[in-house]
């Protein structure tokens, strides 16, 4: 399993999980929020994450983090 914080949120993903590429996503207070598949940036449940949180994952991915 991996974990990061960045800009309020707690981002986790575990190695080998089942497809999309996604992670999980808390709040700053460990409050799920919702599953990001990482391959399109697309919520998964009917979820639609916020421009900040595609930001902070592109940055993440960009430094080879993700």
């Amino acid at each position: 399993m991996g974990e990061i914080c960045r800009a309020g949120f707690r981002l986790e993903w575990h190695i080998g999980d089942h497809p999309p590429r996604h992670v999980h996503v808390y709040d700053s207070k460990g409050r799920f929020i919702g599953r990001l598949n990482i391959e399109n940036m697309q919520g998964i449940e009917d979820w639609m994450p916020s421009k900040k949180l595609v930001e902070i994952i592109h940055e993440l991915m960009k430094e080879g983090k993700l």
